[in-house]
Order: C-alpha cells, then sequence, then structure tokens
C-alpha cells in the first residue's frame, strides 16, 4: 500500500478493514488499484491492473505478457482479451486475490462504486414504466450480410453492442452471447420488428428508447463523437 499517496483524496472510498487483504492494492488521487486477473481454461491466467475510480468507472491495464498494449480496458473487454469461455459475466469471472485466493469481484467491496453509479444511470433515464429505455438494436455482419440482434439492457450489453457498431469489420464470430456464425439463419422479418421498446415493442426509433447519450451508454474511455460529447459536456 502507498503510505500517503492520495490518502486525502480517496479516504471515503474504502475503510481499511474492507481492503486488507487485497492483493496489490494502492492508492491513487481519485482511484485504487488492485491486482486482478481472469482465467481461460485454454489460455490461462491474463493478469492486469484494476483501476476503481471515486466515479464509478473501472479500467483495467491488461498485463497478460510483456509488451501487451492493452490498456484502459473495460471488465467486459478484458474479459473478452483474456479469451474466457464464458463471456459476458466479468463480475463472475474477473477476480482478484483476497487472502491468497481468487475471489470474484461481485464478492468485494471494489464494485460498490460502480453499482451506485449504475442504479443512478438507470434512474435518470427511464420510461414510465421504470425500466431501462434502450430497444434492442442490430449489426449487420459483414461476412455473410446477416443482422444480428444486441440486447441492450446494461452498461455491460451497451458497450458490447457500442464497439460491434464501431467495429467496420464486426462479424458473427464477434457475437459475445448467442454463440452464432455465418451458417446460422437470420431472425425472420416478423420477429426482427419487435424491438424491446419499453412504450411500443414494435418502435421503428424515437427519443424514449433510441438514446443519443446517457450514463448508461455512454463510456469515458471511447474516443467516438457521442461519447466525448457527453464526457465533456455532462460529466462532473
Amino acid at each position: 500500500m502507498e503510505n500517503g499517496v492520495g490518502r486525502e483524496s480517496d479516504a471515503a472510498m474504502f475503510g481499511e478493514e474492507e481492503v486488507r487483504e487485497i492483493s496489490g492494492f494502492t492508492r491513487g488521487h481519485d482511484y485504487v488499484e488492485v491486482t486482478c486477473g481472469c482465467t481461460s481454461h485454454r489460455y490461462g491466467d491474463a493478469v492486469g491492473r484494476l483501476r476503481v475510480f471515486v466515479s464509478g468507472d473501472l479500467e483495467i491495464c491488461c498485463e497478460c505478457s510483456p509488451g501487451c498494449p492493452e490498456d484502459k480496458l473495460t471488465p467486459a473487454a478484458f474479459e473478452k482479451h483474456s479469451g474466457r469461455e464464458t463471456a459476458r459475466k466479468w463480475k463472475n469471472n474477473v477476480w482478484v486475490i483476497v487472502d491468497g485466493e481468487k475471489v470474484p469481484l461481485f464478492k468485494t467491496p471494489l464494485l460498490k462504486f460502480y453499482n451506485q453509479a449504475l442504479k443512478g444511470a438507470n434512474r435518470s433515464h427511464r420510461s414510465q414504466n421504470g425500466r431501462v429505455c434502450h430497444r434492442d438494436e442490430f449489426v449487420r455482419c459483414t461476412r455473410c450480410n446477416k443482422e444480428r440482434r444486441f440486447r441492450l439492457r446494461n452498461k455491460e450489453e451497451c458497450r458490447i453492442y457500442h464497439d460491434a457498431l464501431a467495429d467496420v469489420n464486426w462479424k458473427c464470430d464477434d457475437m459475445p452471447y448467442d454463440k452464432i456464425n455465418c451458417d446460422d439463419d437470420e431472425e425472420r422479418a416478423s420477429r426482427r420488428v419487435y424491438r424491446s421498446c419499453s412504450r411500443s415493442p414494435t418502435c421503428r426509433g424515437c427519443t424514449s428508447c433510441v438514446c443519443f447519450g446517457c450514463e448508461t451508454c455512454c463510456f469515458s474511455d471511447c474516443g467516438c463523437q457521442t461519447c466525448t460529447d457527453f464526457t465533456r459536456n455532462v460529466k462532473p
């Protein structure tokens, strides 16, 4: 533990008892940092450094191999980078070492600021029935030209869709859940019209379900125009 470094700025984040047994724990100006990892049955352990910011943001610098260029990854992206077979469950699959044992993040106090930020975001962008207002969206495969559905129920799923939409070479094989490939049939047109909008399941797009920027679907580590504008203009 770094004595005195950032102690006043992060004093309210975690008490000494909460983090006493967490391996590699250090304190920064507005964050804390710990050793983390994700285990693939095929490739073994990928190790990194997790930063937990008081804002709720989570960043991982990967150290899976000497000179690995992956920096400032989201936990979901780190999980995918590690080759974890059961992706999309980063709270279970990304671990820290507590008292010599690998412990999933969700069993530690490290996610409390992330969870608080997520709850606040969900409250600020809800429809009349209380659901988060992001309908299902589709991305077209560049190899087979079929459209694939993306569910946008939480920040993890929004990030997966966000990255797929930005990938000019996105393919069916890149889908991290609902494992599919180009040989699988595309959804019937009659099924694709149902987009899980909270107001109308067949909504063709409105400001209730098509979001142009909120805490759930924008990311501080992304350089796209939407995320950059939101981070500069909305976040404190």
